[in-house]
């Protein structure tokens, strides 16, 4: 049964979470690293004369969990004030952080993010004694094999969801060869790296194709494909679906994997990648984001998890400053503007209010800096009404 895509403008649930001030002292960054067995944990802090970020890492390396619950003892003074995408609870020096209803899942070798914010006074060393649902990094349970085997694909793959009448509407199986053809090109928007993109053959969330972009760390470093189509008439609400897939946690660096190049802004992009761990909005031509990259306002965006295709939608309003994004059939309250300023989501978007004009799609990647990452995009589609995952 198909689900009806949510209302845009709706607001959503908003949450308040007590943040520590940040001194002017600069910081440091000190990572720690788990034992491996069972699971590995990556735990990169950040601290400064009396507080500290932590942003951890959990791999698991035993069977899947639905649902993890992550453990930990402080050896020093240090005291959590505030935690995103994950629940987290400190009683004395044992700290529990538990998952949330959208990363519960962790597959074999599937990883989960999330971050903290906290204070110390006299010591402050990295935890090592990390134990997953109980079980001890390091405890019995088996890593998986250095190359798994090879799952058949199934006798009938997924079919993308009906988009007729779209401006766009590609599944990409009218591509012929290895490089994108027709209505798509590679680009490199302001400047070319070593980023690369092809059509693959091997992975695919419907049919047997799917446009493979391998995204590469450095600044300025652009792989984009681009539809051909015009979008400039697209409207009143621009409706962008597709299903994407990719390898690599979104790093706490600026990326994009989505560009919109948007009339209102002479051609610079609306676009959407990831910041600090999660989604975002970013917008060229002034550097504004959604939601705000607070504690707080990354608290409510939404990781892209590795490993699967995920349905990633988003709604552009032409006439108003107003947009709104869905992951799955969730809508993300933190990738939400609806013209009335909500602190720590869309306050700083909401400083220009000439409404976008998008006119183009691009899909690639575009880093900042930091961050590798190899993604897929299938079933992607563009339209004036809502289009189901």
């Amino acid at each position: 049964m198909r689900v009806p895509a949510p209302r845009l403008l709706r607001r959503p649930w908003t949450a308040l979470l007590t943040v520590v001030a940040l001194s002017a002292a600069a910081f440091t960054a000190t990572p720690a690293r788990g034992a491996e067995t069972g699971c590995r944990v990556d735990y990169t802090v950040n601290k400064w004369a009396d507080g500290y970020t932590a942003q951890i890492k959990v791999t698991n390396l035993g069977p899947a969990l639905d649902g993890w619950r992550l453990t930990w003892t402080y050896t020093g003074d240090q005291q959590v004030t505030s935690a995103w995408n994950a629940t987290v609870t400190q009683t004395g020096r044992s700290v529990v952080a538990t998952s949330t209803n959208w990363n519960g899942a962790l597959d074999t070798s599937g990883t989960a993010e999330f971050g903290l914010q906290g204070t110390w006074r006299s010591a402050d060393p990295a935890p090592s004694d990390f134990a997953l649902n109980g079980v001890q990094c390091g405890g019995d349970s088996t890593p998986p094999p250095t190359t798994p085997p090879t799952t058949p694909p199934p006798t009938t793959p997924p079919s993308g969801a009906d988009c007729d009448g779209a401006v766009i509407c590609s599944d990409f199986e009218d591509q012929t060869g290895p490089a994108p053809s027709g209505d798509w090109r590679f680009t490199a928007p302001d400047c070319q790296g070593t980023g690369t993109a092809a059509v693959d053959t091997a992975v695919a969330h419907s049919g047997t194709r799917s446009l493979r972009v391998d995204g590469r760390a450095g600044y300025c470093n652009h792989a984009f494909v681009a539809s051909t189509a015009d979008l400039s008439s697209v409207g009143p609400v621009m409706h962008v679906r597709m299903w994407v897939r990719h390898t690599t946690a979104l790093p706490a660096a600026h990326v994009t994997f989505v560009s919109l190049p948007d009339a209102s802004q002479g051609g610079r992009s609306l676009r959407v990648g990831g910041q600090n761990g999660a989604l975002q909005w970013n917008r060229e031509s002034d550097d504004a984001t959604l939601p705000a990259q607070s504690p707080a306002g990354v608290a409510l965006s939404r990781p892209l998890p590795t490993g699967s295709w995920q349905c990633l939608r988003f709604a552009v309003d032409t006439t108003a400053p107003g947009l709104d994004t869905w992951l799955g059939d969730e809508q993300v309250p933190g990738l939400h503007a609806d013209g009335v300023p909500t602190q720590d989501i869309d306050q700083q978007w909401l400083t220009r209010t000439t409404p976008p004009r998008p006119t183009a799609l691009r899909l690639g990647w575009e880093s900042y800096g930091t961050g590798d990452d190899t993604l897929w995009f299938d079933d992607v589609a563009v339209g004036s009404a809502p289009i189901d995952c």
